[in-house]
C-alpha cells in the first residue's frame, strides 16, 4: 500500500489539480455526444435508464444502473439521448462529480489497490431530517447535517432533480449555492445544493432536541426549505434519520501523470449493511475527458462497478424512516 502523501504535498496537488481547462468549442456536436458517451461508460454493457432531469418539486430519482456490467468495464454505458442531455448540463452547471459505488466482497481489494492509508479515514456522523412517509423525499428535498472532527460541523438543504434554468439568479450568484451534475454507471442527476456551516456540538443539540432543529440552518436554508418544502410542513417538523457513520479517506490518483484528488467513503448503516463509493469532482469542461481518465485508472487495477448502483441518501432514509413507522 502506498504511503499517504504529506499536507503540504496535499496542498500543492489540491492546486494543481483545480486549475480548470479550457472549454472544448465542439460541445453541441454529436462527435462530443459520442465522445461522452464512450468516456462515461463502457463500450460492451447495455445502456440503463437514468435520473431524468425534472422540475423543481418533482419527485426525485437517484440514478439506476443496468444489471449487466462487463467483466472489464467500470459501469454500465449511458444511452446517447442521455449523453446529449449531459452535455447540456454542462454548460450550465457549477461542478460534476463523478461516483461509482464497489461491489461488497471486493471492498478489501479495492481499498489495498488505492493509494489509500486507511488509518487517516477521517470519520463522520451523517443525519438526515424528513418525515416519517419520506414526504420531503417525495418532494425532491434532501435535508441534511454532519459533524465531523475537531467539532466541525456542515449543514445542506439540497433539491433534486433541477433544470438549471429555471432557478432564479440571485441564488445562481450565491457561493454558498451550488448546482451540480452527479453522473454514476448508467445514471445522472441534476441536484441545487444550499450549503451552510455549523459546529458539531449544534448538530448534537438539534439531532437530540436541546436546540430547536431550525437553528442549525442559516436563514437562507430554511428560506430556501420554505418555499419548496410541502404546503404546512417546517423544518421544526421534521424526524431525526440517523446517524449513519461514515469513513472518509481523500487520495491523489495518477492520470496520465497528472495527479487528481478522489475520495473513498465507506458508509456503515446499523443494520450492518456497507457502502464503499468512489468519486471525484471537477469542472464541467474537463468533465468528458476526466471520466475517461478516471475509467482508465480504475479498469488498470481491477476496480469494477456495483451491478447495482447503492444509492446512499435513498438507503439511509428508507432504513431509518422503516424504523420510525415501525416504532408508531
Amino acid at each position: 500500500m502506498s504511503a499517504a502523501p504529506t499536507k503540504a504535498a496535499k496542498a500543492a496537488k489540491a492546486a494543481k489539480a483545480a486549475n480548470p481547462a479550457k472549454s472544448s468549442e465542439s460541445a453541441k456536436s454529436t462527435k462530443a455526444a459520442n465522445r461522452a458517451k464512450s468516456a462515461l461508460s463502457a463500450k460492451s454493457a447495455k445502456s440503463a435508464k437514468s435520473a431524468r432531469p425534472a422540475k423543481p418539486g418533482e419527485a426525485a430519482n437517484e440514478p439506476t444502473a443496468s444489471a449487466e456490467t462487463g467483466a472489464a468495464s467500470v459501469g454500465p454505458r449511458l444511452s446517447d439521448d442521455d449523453a446529449k442531455q449531459v452535455l447540456e448540463l454542462l454548460r450550465k452547471v457549477d461542478t460534476v462529480e463523478l461516483k461509482v459505488t464497489i461491489p461488497l466482497d471486493q471492498h478489501r481489494a479495492t481499498i489495498r489497490g488505492l493509494p489509500i492509508d486507511p488509518v487517516e479515514a477521517r470519520p463522520r456522523q451523517v443525519y438526515f431530517f424528513d418525515t416519517p412517509d419520506l414526504a420531503l423525499n417525495k418532494a425532491g428535498l434532501v435535508v441534511r447535517a454532519r459533524r465531523s472532527q475537531g467539532d466541525r460541523g456542515d449543514t445542506v438543504i439540497k433539491l433534486r432533480p433541477v433544470v438549471p434554468d429555471d432557478l432564479p439568479a440571485e441564488l445562481r450568484k450565491l457561493d454558498t449555492f451550488v448546482v451540480e451534475v452527479d453522473v454514476l454507471p448508467g445514471g445522472f442527476v441534476c441536484s441545487a445544493s444550499f450549503k451552510g456551516t455549523s459546529t458539531g456540538e449544534r448538530v448534537l443539540d438539534a439531532v437530540s432536541h436541546a436546540l430547536p432543529l431550525r437553528k442549525v440552518f442559516n436563514r437562507d436554508q430554511r428560506a430556501f426549505f420554505e418555499q419548496r418544502a410541502p404546503q404546512g410542513l417546517t423544518v421544526d417538523d421534521l424526524a431525526v434519520l440517523g446517524p449513519i457513520f461514515v469513513l472518509k479517506s481523500t487520495f491523489y490518483a495518477d492520470f496520465s501523470g497528472r495527479d487528481q484528488r478522489m475520495a473513498a467513503e465507506v458508509w456503515l448503516y446499523p443494520d450492518e449493511t456497507r457502502v464503499l463509493e468512489l468519486s471525484l469532482r471537477c469542472p464541467p469542461n474537463q468533465a468528458f475527458q476526466v471520466a475517461q481518465e478516471a475509467r482508465s485508472y480504475l479498469a488498470h487495477r481491477g476496480i469494477t462497478a456495483d451491478e447495482n448502483q447503492t444509492p446512499k441518501t435513498r438507503t439511509a432514509l428508507a432504513y431509518y424512516a422503516g424504523q420510525l413507522r415501525d416504532s408508531g
